[in-house]
């Protein structure tokens, strides 16, 4: 019976080998035991079972949190005008003292590359959402800025958001579940501020 594989990091990038080239050792069996620290899973340069474990431990982690913000954002997206990206640009943007921040931050949150978060902030500016406006310290420094109907919008977007997230995680997890994952995350971003502010 074959053994059925998951890439342990990124949906289908392919990370772990493929049957037969010798690493075959380092996929467990669902429920088999994990080996003790240092254990080799099978031929040189094969990763242990203990890492494979861990590995599959943070993809179960990133898909995870992953797949609850984008079906977070597209059912608050639904029924709007605005895509799933430009919800996440809204509501960061809320939370930012003058409603504004540089169009590098924008870009750190989407995890978009200039041109890609540049599409964004165009179509919040063609609805009126959004306006850019050059840095008052720095004239070479674009920030994006809710506009008052972008204000409006986003506190509306805000609440949608955060009913959503009080049915598909709070209530799932419970309130208690919910602190304390604010409290490990919060943990692994220690000392790197909101997108690097």
């Amino acid at each position: 019976m074959e053994t059925s594989r998951e890439p342990v990091v990124g949906c289908g990038a392919g990370v772990m080998p493929a049957p037969g080239d010798g690493c075959t050792a380092a996929v467990r069996p669902e429920g088999a035991a994990v080996p003790p620290e240092g254990a080799v899973a099978g031929g040189e340069g094969c990763p242990s079972a203990t890492d494979v474990a861990l590995l599959e431990g943070w993809h179960g982690i990133a898909r995870g949190l992953g797949g609850v913000q984008e079906g977070l954002s597209a059912e608050v997206a639904r029924g709007s005008r605005v895509d799933p990206a430009a919800v996440q640009v809204l509501w960061f943007l809320l939370t930012r003292p003058g409603g504004a921040v540089p169009m590098n931050q924008v870009s750190r949150l989407l995890g978009f590359s200039t041109a890609g978060t540049t599409k964004v902030v165009d179509r919040l500016a063609e609805l009126g959402l959004i306006q850019r406006r050059p840095s008052p310290e720095d004239r070479r420094v674009t920030f994006a800025a809710l506009t008052p109907h972008g204000r409006e919008t986003a506190g509306d977007l805000a609440s949608d958001l955060a009913r959503a997230l009080r049915e598909r995680v709070v209530g799932v997890i419970g309130e208690e579940g919910f602190a304390t994952l604010v409290t490990l995350t919060g943990q692994l971003s220690q000392g790197a501020g909101p997108c690097g502010a």
